[in-house]
């Protein structure tokens, strides 16, 4: 079952930026190809783009720049001349696109949905903890008229 990920969508889930920059692509594309290489789940990601750049291919993975369109817009295109429109996932928070797909036969998956069937990638860190408060401590220090700020 191929996968067609909405790059600039899931950079904004995954790196919370609404702008992402070469940084973000680069580290987006590295997580799922590490992701993808634990599977034999193959995927191909989109990105929104200038006319020229190349379809780069890395393992499991081939990332893909909408050539002067609209990433949503090679989605799409690709889902509807594929073989088999219905093996297709499209993995997307965008309503419109996942709209889009559903019309032209394919399937739709969230990235939540996406990174947890995938597991842990590089850059998934352990869950970050709150650090123990001493409330005694604090306690100690607020009683302390000096530190009181009055």
């Amino acid at each position: 079952m191929p996968y067609f990920l909405d790059g600039n969508n899931l950079i904004g889930a995954v790196r919370r930026t609404a702008r992402p920059g070469p940084d973000d692509r680069h580290a987006l594309v590295a997580e799922i190809a590490e992701r993808l290489r634990r599977t034999r789940a193959r995927a191909t990601i989109f990105f929104d783009g200038p006319r020229g750049d190349r379809t780069t291919s890395l393992g499991p993975l081939s990332v893909r720049v909408a050539d002067g369109e609209a990433a949503d817009d090679a989605i799409v295109r690709a889902i509807a001349g594929s073989k088999a429109p219905g093996e297709a996932t499209v993995v997307t928070a965008d309503r419109g696109l996942a709209a889009r797909v559903r019309d032209a036969g394919g399937k739709v998956l969230s990235p939540e949905a996406f990174f947890s069937r995938f597991g842990a990638g590089v850059a998934a860190a352990a869950p970050q903890r709150e650090p123990k408060v001493d409330v005694e401590e604090w306690s100690r220090y607020f009683a302390d008229e000096r530190n009181r700020g009055e």
